[in-house]
């Protein structure tokens, strides 16, 4: 878990954007906020210093040691919730791979108690080892989303909302339009490794409709030695690369932009534990076709 110094050092401007709503009587910030980028870890920190910055009772320093300072550290606030598929759902809820109308019923009911401190719910997904991923329409579907619409337009007071994802288009429009969006640049060193997948995309490059299975097969069998993700990645970057050496017309550049899209869709699918092999086939039928 990063630090409040080390986020406040990282990113300055937006930290001290909050604090100057917060501290300010005349001032406020957004009761829904939307933090976009690659680094996800990066930005539900941000959304706990912030919750801590609003449920601080004592020196309202980052080395503060009060009883609501010391839960956001230990990430055991009682109203300062992380919302995911895994995370805040009922004992009933078999909605395993998505955040749920249930949950969306739960957090509503919730809200309608008042509390004494100031509520700060994190939206978010999490994969199979609990590392922070982005939100999308696959992992946040337009149904739990909309179920909440209404509590995200008017919450009760003191209540502050996060949604964190990699691209903010890949909300829903209507909860983009309720929510105040902050780009939260990555601070991580970027991986443009593509190696493993080179030799595959090379021969992408000149492939035929015809030999659509064959590149299916190359991929799935890729599949058996490495992580989906890994290769999905390696793609991306493999992609990026070919744009930025300039060799491209203006419509193979629009055309390689539209394969990366895909590809970030394939990954959306892995993220919701989609079948391995259906979604390689689908990906190689549209990137192929």
């Amino acid at each position: 878990m990063l630090s409040s110094d080390k986020i406040r050092s990282d990113y300055p401007k937006l930290i001290e954007y909050f604090e100057s709503g917060i501290n300010n009587p005349e001032k406020s910030i957004a009761h829904c906020i939307l933090l976009y980028g690659n680094d996800l870890n990066a930005q539900y920190q941000i959304a706990l210093e912030v919750a801590r910055m609003l449920n601080c009772k004592g020196t309202h320093t980052t080395d503060c040691e009060c009883l609501n300072c010391r839960w956001i550290r230990e990430n055991n606030h009682p109203e300062v919730r992380t919302i995911s598929k895994i995370d805040n759902k009922p004992s009933d809820d078999d909605a395993k791979t998505v955040i749920s109308i249930a949950q969306a019923r739960m957090i509503k009911n919730d809200l309608l108690v008042t509390s004494e401190y100031h509520r700060v719910l994190i939206f978010c997904d999490k994969d199979k080892d609990g590392n922070i991923c982005p939100l999308n329409e696959i992992n946040f579907p337009e149904a739990a989303a909309n179920a909440l619409l209404k509590t995200f337009e008017e919450p009760p007071s003191g209540t502050t909302f996060f949604f964190l994802t990699k691209d903010k288009t890949d909300v829903i429009t209507t909860v983009l339009s309720r929510a105040q969006s902050f780009f939260v640049p990555s601070k991580l060193p970027e991986d443009r490794d593509f190696s493993i997948v080179k030799d595959i995309m090379d021969d992408f490059l000149e492939i035929e409709r015809s030999q659509v299975l064959e590149f299916n097969e190359k991929l799935s069998a890729l599949s058996q030695e490495h992580e989906p993700l890994t290769i999905l990645t390696q793609m991306q970057n493999y992609l990026a690369e070919v744009i930025k050496g300039g060799s491209l017309s203006r419509a193979k550049q629009y055309e390689f932009i539209k394969y990366m899209k895909v590809i970030e869709t394939a990954k959306k699918e892995f993220a919701v534990n989609m079948n391995p092999q259906t979604v390689f086939e689908t990906l190689s039928l549209n990137m192929v076709l």
